[in-house]
């Protein structure tokens, strides 16, 4: 290889110089307006659904908590391949970035394989076990089943996300987003409700439409890659053989965070039958507002997952002062941001679950439970900041132990003894759920002080 050609391949990304606010917006705000056109799904999603009654609601409600333990198995291999394939690109090092994308690709493929034929035999018998039962029993099993069909596209195409990022091409992931989430938006009500030519399929209509989007969306995006549009080219008829080492370096860092998440996801998993005790009325409220806060959650993983990027290229290029002043000044940024989020989720309550529900009593439900949670919101935006940091240097292992701490040694035993002990009605939970979040966040405030993660290498 030539002198000139070794100079470009090693040449460091703009972002690791000038302002570090250029450099947090820079790699952040592509990715969080991508991930935030996800959350108009949910909530368009919800209105559509919403539409069909209070039972397709519950439906898709009861079985989120089981897909999202079925989904935690993205996180072993998405975990990883975020610190490697920054690292590797803030090195300079073309080559391994390339191979750490194809390695990825080939990993999320598998895992979904394997999780999504489980998941689907599993189906019928966890949603019975999280408390769903006649009409809403049907419903949430036909939308489990044609979502885990289809989880190969859906973990795969949140690697070309993280690989267009980690290559410091958020901008085109954001495109690639918004392009994908608005068919998403349109297949929507078309295949709930038949409109135009295609036939009404309820609740699966749901469902068909995220499957078709992420399909469409993901080969979109190889295109993207393997056409060398971005800063590096995958090249799909490589001869180089599988790297094995690069995947068990992603799978050891994705451990602790997949851990982390299928805790956090099991333990409601085990709070979601105390909530249907009060009710599907209670349960299609809770869902509702779940889809509502999830706005600032995706504008906290979009942004903190392009802080991720952004960290691990800074470690990589060898530059920890800036890595520590990028993770500083992002903190500060999440917490204000989420600050004056959860003030308009108060505020707004009531006119935003009018959008939903006609039922005044549903209602009064979603407001109490908005309100809520409104104010963990910018613990939520610390928690998620500091575990994104942690993320983009490759160590999970404190993400891991706070968030079993929060689930397990918090919310769940709370949760159980204030509802079926002493008698707490719905509010007991939504008080356990936030007042956890907060106690659990200031703690890992205080562990990400020490600064030991400035020192982790991959």
């Amino acid at each position: 290889m030539s002198t000139t050609a070794t100079s470009r391949d090693r040449a460091q990304p703009d972002h690791l110089q000038g302002s570090i606010l250029g450099a947090i917006l820079k790699m952040g705000v592509p990715s969080m307006i991508g991930f935030s056109t996800g959350t108009l799904y949910d909530l368009a999603d919800a209105y559509w659904l919403s539409k069909l009654g209070p039972s397709a609601v519950a439906a898709v409600t009861i079985l989120m908590p089981f897909l999202w333990v079925v989904s935690s198995a993205n996180m072993i291999v998405g975990a990883g391949s975020v610190a490697i394939i920054s690292r590797r690109y803030g090195e300079g090092d073309r080559r391994e970035t390339e191979l750490a994308i194809r390695e990825t690709l080939l990993l999320k493929w598998a895992a979904a394989i394997l999780f999504g034929a489980a998941g689907f035999l599993l189906l019928p018998q966890i949603v019975r076990l999280l408390g769903a039962e006649g009409e809403t029993l049907g419903q949430s099993v036909v939308y489990g089943r044609i979502f885990l069909a289809g989880l190969g596209f859906h973990f795969a195409i949140y690697s070309v996300f993280t690989a267009l990022r980690g290559i410091a091409n958020p901008r085109m992931a954001m495109v690639l987003m918004l392009a994908f989430t608005t068919l998403n938006i349109v297949l929507d009500p078309l295949l709930i409700f038949g409109w135009w030519i295609f036939p009404a399929l309820g609740v699966a209509g749901a469902a068909w439409a995220t499957v078709i989007a992420y399909a469409l969306g993901f080969v979109a995006g190889i295109v993207l890659l393997a056409s060398g549009a971005a800063n590096v080219k995958l090249r799909l008829r490589s001869r180089e053989p599988i790297q094995w080492g690069v995947m068990r370096r992603i799978i050891k860092i994705g451990v602790p965070s997949a851990v982390g998440q299928i805790s956090f996801s099991s333990s409601r998993l085990v709070i979601m039958p105390m909530i249907a005790l009060f009710g599907m009325e209670v349960v299609a409220a809770y869902g509702i507002t779940t889809r509502v806060t999830s706005f600032g959650i995706m504008l906290l993983i979009g942004i903190g997952l392009g802080l991720s990027a952004l960290v691990g290229n800074t470690l990589g290029a060898g530059q920890r002062a800036r890595a520590q002043q990028i993770a500083t000044q992002a903190i500060r940024l999440a917490v204000a941001a989420m600050t004056v989020l959860g003030a308009l989720a108060i505020v707004a309550a009531r006119p935003i679950m009018g959008l939903f529900f006609d039922d005044p009593a549903l209602v009064d439900h979603g407001v109490t439970v908005l309100r809520i949670f409104g104010v963990a919101f910018p613990f939520l935006g610390l928690f998620m900041t500091i575990e994104n940091i942690f993320g983009g240097v490759g160590e999970n292992r404190p993400a891991m132990c706070f968030n079993i701490f929060h689930a397990w040694l918090l919310e769940v035993p709370i949760v159980y003894l204030l509802t079926q002990r002493f008698g707490g009605g719905p509010e007991a939970v939504w008080w356990t759920l936030t007042v956890s979040m907060a106690l659990t966040a200031s703690l890992f405030y205080l562990y990400y002080r020490r600064g030991r993660w400035l020192a982790v290498e991959v």
